[in-house]
């Protein structure tokens, strides 16, 4: 059954969308000399931090970060993933970005190491050009329809779309399948988006906003580049695409066509938990071939390590060894420790990681937020979520972010348009936010609770 089908009616229905902790964030926010504006990017403050990440890039774009990591270092919520992603942004909009726990890599079935493999793999990217089928105009109407959740009947999924697209010479309403609904609603794709979907992978790309779209809403700040003329042409078109894949991505291609020929030949599948080394080689060959060719580009892309401090003695020696490697991304770490031990060791060291690694490392320091910089970052996040928030209601939030913490803060935003509702406000005020910050606790005040109860927990 085709993914996407073309139909000649078209109607709209307001959804509900997710919207990441970080969806804001365009880039680090630099003017032409590489010095940070104040709010910009979706970025507010952080200047110093922003300045040595500028630094960081140039460097990168240069070639000259080989054999080294970069450490942020700073208190939690003070926008250290923040600045890890607007670097990856930076270095362009297909550059790999793949975010890691430390705390991910203890796993019962898969080794740490395979685990960091795979993140390594993932954030290696080869670039190619392929001539595509595409749909690809500005969208004017779009509609999902919802169904309930497999697993949660409280939350509904988009089942199917119909949306309409449309430049200065064309216009099409497609009905598009479940996959290619799902990434619509991922993208927060809606009116006065330019978009294109591949024809044949269901593939959706954001490609701006366009201005000019009636009814179409602007922000002052936008996560995408906005047009200021609709575009010209045919909606479905053949067109010359970028695509990138990971390094991971052709190892389980290996992995799969290896399988096959096995299940070919005895009739009988394997489970592989782990990628055999010798893939990996036999992989790493043939893009060396191609590179060599011309044929394809490599793409260093970012591998993001956060709660650097929960890695191993064994985990940091493999980081020291890929940094070293001829297939190496740009590993950045954070963390939000001091002085402690060296996890599975009794060597203290700052921020939990041995002195040899550390040395390797450029280590910006990312200080809190001040209250004028927290009210910037509140408005910015109540207009991408399209949250309104009175004026009072900002005061309160900032001054949660102040007493307590701004993650804190910016969490109580939702429970607090949950309380406007139900009183039949569109608009968020003091009380409520008021309401939900005694409805839920901060960590301070879960710790304060603890050490009350201490008698009558359980131990």
């Amino acid at each position: 059954m085709s993914m996407i089908r073309e139909v000649k009616d078209e109607s709209r229905r307001e959804v509900l969308k997710r919207i990441s902790a970080h969806s804001h964030i365009q880039g680090l926010g630099l003017d032409d000399r590489g010095e940070p504006i104040q709010v910009a990017d979706g970025f507010v403050g952080q200047v110093e931090a922003r300045r040595s990440a500028g630094i960081i890039v140039k460097m990168i774009k240069d070639g000259r970060l080989a054999g080294r990591a970069i450490l942020f270092v700073g208190p939690p919520g003070s926008g250290k993933t923040a600045l890890a992603i607007a670097i990856a942004r930076e270095l362009g909009e297909d550059t790999p970005f793949v975010m890691l726990n430390g705390a991910e890599l203890y796993s019962a079935e898969v080794k740490k190491t395979e685990i960091l493999m795979r993140a390594v793999r993932r954030a290696i990217g080869i670039r190619f050009r392929e001539i595509r089928r595409v749909y690809e105009g500005v969208v004017k109407e779009i509609k999902f329809a919802l169904a309930p959740h497999p697993f949660n009947p409280y939350t509904k999924i988009p089942r199917s779309a119909r949306v309409t697209l449309t430049t200065k010479d064309d216009e099409r309403t497609l009905e598009v399948d479940q996959s290619i609904a799902l990434q619509l609603m991922q993208f927060s794709i809606k009116k006065g988006d330019l978009v294109s979907i591949d024809a044949d992978s269901g593939e959706v790309y954001k490609l701006g906003r366009v201005k000019g779209v009636e009814k179409a809403k602007y922000y002052d700040i936008e996560t995408y580049k906005v047009l200021e003329e609709m575009p010209k042409g045919k909606i479905f078109k053949e067109k010359e695409i970028v695509r990138t894949v990971t390094l991971h991505d052709l190892d389980e291609a290996y992995v799969a066509q290896r399988k096959a020929a096995i299940i070919s030949f005895i009739g009988i599948g394997s489970e592989e938990k782990e990628i055999d080394p010798e893939i990996r080689k036999a992989v790493d060959e043939q893009v060396r071939k191609i590179l060599g060719e011309g044929k394809v580009t490599l793409v260093p892309g970012v591998l993001f390590i956060d709660d650097v401090h929960m890695l191993d003695i064994e985990s940091f020696s493999f980081l020291t060894r890929v940094m070293e490697s001829e297939f190496s991304p740009i590993i950045i770490m954070a963390t939000n420790r001091g002085v402690t031990k060296v996890r599975g060791t009794e060597i203290e060291s700052p921020h939990g990681i041995p002195l040899d690694l550390l040395d390797r490392l450029l280590i910006i320091p990312v200080r809190p937020y001040t209250p004028d910089e927290m009210r910037e970052i509140i408005v910015i996040r109540a207009d991408e979520e399209g949250i309104k928030l009175s004026k009072d209601a900002i005061d309160v939030l900032v001054k949660i972010a102040s007493e307590r913490s701004l993650r804190y803060s910016i969490q109580l935003i939702h429970p607090a348009r949950v309380i406007a509702e139900r009183k039949e406000r569109d608009e968020v005020k003091a009380e409520d936010i008021e309401e939900a910050a005694k409805l839920f606790i901060d960590v301070t005040q879960s710790v304060e609770l603890t050490k009350k109860w201490e008698a009558k927990l359980i131990k």
